[in-house]
């Protein structure tokens, strides 16, 4: 015959023995229930460092948030007004570089975008108009597009610029922006930014057809 189950299976069975010492309970005081003296004690930390933290904050008197991150009070990176320093080598976001004469040093031949892994550049190759000593010979990006949320920063299309044309040496990362739209970086965006010395040319500077450094041949000096 089946022993038949209390309808409470948390009550404890009848008759049976407490094992152990019950634990008296503690004496609470109506000020102690309350809660009150704890919540004043609470609230005057509160106010204690927040009096503290406004007074260094206006008279800059705030812990260094990189050299100082574990000292006492406020040292969190107050962005953008605060930037934590970026080592040499960082990976920015891109810029066009320009030649002398501010047009871009880009001559379209789509290495970049080839070498990219993440898909995220668009060329569409243009020519140089007549009468233009690059004309026929050379191109120049009609657009030059960037998407900078699909971008994964690997370097690759600098890399593989023959021209110097691309760089990532903006020191700068993207904004925080609110639509997609403004995450797609365009040519004329692109040659605007500038490395962080502020100069918008190139170190590796390109030697063009028909400077006296030039190594190769011209239209000028070939034999056809």
């Amino acid at each position: 015959m089946a022993r038949a189950t209390p309808s409470n299976p948390w009550t404890k069975p009848a008759g049976r023995p407490i094992a152990g010492k019950p634990v008296p309970r503690p004496n609470r005081s109506a000020d102690v229930q309350a809660y009150i003296p704890e919540m004043v004690k609470g609230l005057g930390l509160t106010m204690k460092h927040f009096f503290k933290n406004t007074k260094e904050m206006v008279l800059g008197q705030k812990p260094d948030p990189v050299l100082d991150s574990l000292q006492p009070g406020v040292t969190t990176i107050s962005y953008p007004e605060e930037k934590r320093p970026y080592p040499e080598r960082f990976r920015g976001i891109h810029r066009l570089t320009l030649r002398e004469d501010n047009s871009p040093r880009c001559v379209a031949c789509l290495c970049c975008s080839t070498a990219c892994p993440a898909q995220c550049i668009s060329i569409e190759p243009a020519e140089y108009p007549e009468g233009d000593r690059r004309h026929g010979y050379e191109r120049y990006p009609g657009s030059f597009v960037i998407d900078e949320l699909r971008c994964v920063f690997c370097g690759y299309c600098v890399e593989a610029c023959p021209v110097d044309a691309i760089r990532m040496d903006t020191g700068l990362h993207a904004v925080p922006y609110d639509s997609r739209e403004q995450f797609i970086y365009k040519r004329d965006l692109l040659m605007t930014l500038a490395d962080r010395s502020g100069s918008r040319l190139t170190a590796n500077r390109r030697h063009e057809p028909g400077d006296p450094t030039h190594p190769g041949l011209t239209r000028e000096h070939a034999d056809h």
